[in-house]
């Protein structure tokens, strides 16, 4: 089910970016949408260290998803330093990846709301803004891939505590950033077998 959740997210980021550029000209639309259908996993890096202007950028595209109630509970971490990419490597087995990055983003949630109860909606919020962040990498001719962490317990226990994160907030994913070293391309996902209209 929070699959389900987590994918119905991503695919509502998609239909809100295409709906708002294609309103704004055909020009500025062919753009956002070439963007989303160049958008790969990329798991090989150059040294070239990523800079610090393009975090931001990266960081303030993720910030801008859509958030139930405004909430934003999205909270990020922006390892650079040697050492810790490794250990992480060490700790998480779908992102070995992080042995080459230069930069790893680990996007986080907090877990509690308004009232102090539990929040419901965290995990649809930072799939959104990990899909915002992906295509910002992907803008900024960055490569960059999403490695799950959340909802696996011994893995997102670990990153907790390796990374120090409060006790009202998870890590949800690590995504590796770098300058690509390959010629990844992006696939082809489209299947009109999977629209259905009205009903099942």
């Amino acid at each position: 089910m929070k699959n389900i959740i987590v994918k119905l997210a991503l695919l509502g980021v998609t239909l809100i970016a295409m709906s708002a550029c294609c309103n704004k000209g055909g020009n500025t639309a062919d753009a956002v949408l070439d963007n989303i259908h160049s958008r790969k996993s990329v798991r090989q890096y150059t040294s070239e260290p990523v800079s610090e202007e393009q975090v931001e950028t990266m960081l303030r595209a993720a910030m801008a998803a859509p958030s139930a109630v405004n909430f934003q509970p999205w909270r990020f971490v922006v390892v650079t330093e040697r050492a810790e990419l490794d250990a992480m490597a060490e700790i998480l087995p779908y992102a070995k990846m992080l042995k080459q990055s230069p930069l790893a983003i680990v996007v986080c949630g907090e877990t509690v709301w308004m009232g102090g109860n539990e929040n419901p909606y965290w995990q649809q919020d930072c799939a959104a803004a990990t899909q915002n962040l992906l295509l910002a990498a992907e803008a900024l001719g960055l490569g960059a891939v999403w490695t799950g962490v959340y909802p696996n317990a011994e893995l997102y226990t670990r990153l907790h505590d390796f990374l120090g994160l409060p006790s009202t907030v998870q890590p949800f994913c690590a995504i590796p950033i770098g300058h690509p070293a390959g010629n990844e391309q992006p696939k082809d996902k489209w299947k009109p077998e999977n629209i259905h209209y009205g009903k099942w």
